[in-house]
């Protein structure tokens, strides 16, 4: 595969600014969550009837959010149209749309959140829109990448699953994952199994009401994802140790979920410190994030068309003339 030669290295390095962006304002509404500052500020989009609000207690951490979502909200309006003016691979302007539309689903779910006293459903959806933006600004700062897809093609595989399949199904689990712990952050259920690794001395708790179920899905759900994240490392390692495209995410992702895991235990421990707490969303995310980028790279490098088209330079034709020449 050759470099893609029509890409736009402002516009890559553009999106990963948006890409930044979005992670700070996952941490900072991991921090309104963490702090119980969600309805500090009862109204919306106002605050307090003002624009800017008296900076006390948690308003700060309230207020805070709603300005980062702000400085986000404008980025990706900006990444869209600078997408659709000189990007020419349709399937990236439309993912660059996605992302436009998507923070604005995100902010009408922040302000439901405010004006129905956090609805547990969309309040979830809220936390879940967030990791969704954070993947799609992830891939643009991919795709908008002048290499992106170069290198030589990754050799066929035998045996099942496929490294690809197999790397899609951590990054759709550990979405999964991200949605259960929105689930029980929500419920105030961090803390309804208050010791770990063990569960009220054990290894399976009573299983006595919501928080203890959603809290102990969650840690099953550690459970899974970190050998899903071994199985993929352990992948790439054995079958692609030369590719420092590959092996470079997968160390990251394999750091990051040990980083996760003790984040979860000091959480726990310390009875949900604010930082523990805040930095255990974050890192999450960049758990998904890192997941998500090893699953496009083994993707592209994989021969998808779709993503070959990628790494392909424009066609210097137009594309009704290059439809007659394909056909």
């Amino acid at each position: 595969m050759h470099p893609n030669e029509a890409a736009s290295p402002a516009l890559h390095r553009f999106a990963i600014l948006c890409a930044a962006a979005t992670f700070i304002l996952i941490f900072v509404g991991g921090l309104v969550t963490s702090t119980g500052s969600a309805l500090a500020v009862p109204d919306w989009p106002l605050a307090y009837g003002r624009l800017v609000p008296k900076l006390v207690g948690g308003v700060r951490f309230e207020y805070g959010h709603r300005v980062v979502a702000g400085v986000v909200v404008m980025l990706t309006i900006v990444l869209a149209t600078w997408t659709a003016m000189v990007e020419g691979r349709s399937w990236v302007r439309k993912t660059a749309f996605a992302a436009a539309a998507l923070i604005v689903l995100q902010a009408i779910l922040g302000g439901i959140t405010v004006l129905y006293l956090l609805p547990l459903p969309i309040a979830v959806a809220h936390a879940g829109t967030a990791q969704a933006l954070f993947c799609l600004m992830v891939a643009m700062a991919l795709f908008t990448n002048p290499k992106f897809g170069a290198g030589s093609r990754l050799q066929g595989e035998a045996g099942s699953p496929r490294t690809a399949i197999l790397a899609t199904t951590t990054t759709a689990v550990i979405y999964t994952q991200i949605l259960i712990g929105a689930v029980m952050r929500h419920l105030g259920a961090g803390l309804a199994i208050p010791d770990f690794p063990t569960s009220f001395g054990h290894w399976m708790p009573p299983f006595v009401g919501v928080g203890v179920d959603v809290n102990f899905a969650h840690r099953c759900g550690a459970v899974v994802v970190s050998l899903l994240v071994l199985w993929t490392v352990t992948r790439i390692f054995s079958r692609y140790r030369d590719r420092p495209e590959l092996t470079h995410p997968a160390l990251l992702l394999l750091a990051l979920l040990v980083a996760q895991i003790s984040l979860g235990a000091m959480t726990i421990w310390s009875g949900r410190a604010v930082l523990p707490t805040t930095a255990h969303v974050a890192i999450g995310a960049a758990v998904l994030a890192t997941s998500l980028t090893l699953t496009i790279r083994v993707r592209s490098l994989g021969g998808l068309a779709s993503v070959v088209e990628a790494a392909r330079v424009r066609s210097p034709i137009s594309p009704s003339m290059e439809r007659k020449v394909t056909a």
